[in-house]
């Protein structure tokens, strides 16, 4: 949908803390992405170089009690879910004890909110028993080939040993749904589409594939090396009966039944086939910055905020509204006027 400038200031939202969170476009953000940290235990080529990356000054990074203020302000506002993610959140020394602070939040109603995760994998079956303690509701783990030589090209470490025994472990977990997730790549593992669904449904869990988008922090991405939703669906179709699951709603990944079901697989395809019509997510980066889009080029600065504001609760609050209000009716990747984000996948925060 091609970019326009939201009509700021028109239309008749609710304000005020408390107030649920509604955009010009009329739509209700109920989900916020929270990235704990820009740093990452993987150089994933369509993500980050493997070197000369400039990581976010410590003393910009969110503290625990900074990000449980945020939170409690946005779970106020209607906001349900949080996801955490990085960079890889399981860097993150508190990463436990950010858990057990945001599951202990509850909405207006008084049901808590829900917490999600996104990771690598890598510490996962280390960490997850005091996860899962904390309240951890969900998990999204990235595994992108199955192959020990591929991941070691693709990510440029050899860790794929230590995802699996993730994986393992989260299959053995009572974290449901489990999703594993991974970016088709045209000439890296599309060969592979077949054998990663029927690794997940071995696992309990619903693959989904990622079309690969333009969020590297080295701005090489490449439309022709990009796997359409359309391709993915085909290559599947040989091997089972899809059959489209309705009732989709803000959901960023559109699923198919396997035969019938009840295992399922997901696309989320946010380049040929845009969701943003139904988009009820807000991000949050590592450093504080509130984003009403993935592709977004604006951000809007908590930090100052929390670190100087006399009535925290009421400017943040305010700002999460400021955030909502500009936020465009679609990203626009598909226009000729569409520009790549400044920052990489990585600081924005999967």
């Amino acid at each position: 949908m091609p970019a326009a400038a939201a009509p700021v200031g028109t239309g008749s939202w609710p304000a005020g803390p408390g107030a649920p969170l509604v955009d010009t476009h009329g739509r209700v953000h109920r989900d916020l992405r929270i990235s704990l940290t820009d740093r990452c235990s993987l150089r994933c080529t369509y993500c980050m170089p493997e070197q000369g990356n400039e990581w976010l000054a410590k003393t910009s990074i969110l503290t625990l009690d900074e990000i449980e203020t945020v939170a409690r302000v946005a779970a106020a506002d209607g906001i349900t879910t949080f996801r955490l993610t990085g960079g890889e959140p399981l860097l993150r020394t508190d990463i436990v004890e950010v858990v057990r602070r945001l599951a202990a939040i509850a909405g207006p109603d008084g049901r808590p909110v829900e917490i999600a995760m996104t990771t690598n994998g890598i510490r996962l079956r280390e960490l997850l028993p005091d996860l899962v303690d904390a309240g951890l509701d969900r998990l999204n783990v990235s595994i992108d080939t199955l192959r020990p030589d591929r991941f070691r090209d693709l990510t440029r470490r050899d860790r794929l040993s230590d995802v699996l025994d993730g994986i393992a472990a989260a299959a053995a977990s009572p974290l449901r749904p489990l999703k594993l997730n991974a970016v088709a790549m045209r000439g890296v593992n599309d060969d592979e589409l077949v054998d990663l669904v029927e690794f997940a449904v071995a696992h309990d869990a619903q693959m989904r594939f990622i079309e690969q988008m333009p969020l590297d922090a080295g701005h090489t991405w490449d439309r022709s090396s990009m796997v359409t939703q359309d391709e993915i669906l085909g290559r599947l179709a040989a091997r089972w009966t899809l059959t489209p699951v309705p009732g989709r709603g803000g959901a960023p990944a559109a699923r198919w039944t396997l035969d019938g079901g009840p295992d399922t697989v997901g696309v989320i395809a946010s380049v040929t086939a845009p969701f943003c019509g139904d988009c009820d997510r807000l991000r949050l980066t590592a450093d504080g910055q509130l984003r009403n889009c993935l592709f977004s080029t604006t951000e809007y600065d908590l930090l100052p905020l929390l670190r100087g504001a006399a009535d925290v609760t009421t400017a943040i609050d305010g700002m999460l509204r400021s955030c909502v209000r500009g936020k465009l009716p679609g990203h626009a990747i598909n226009d000729p006027s569409f520009l790549q984000p400044a920052r990489g996948m990585n600081a924005i925060g999967g």
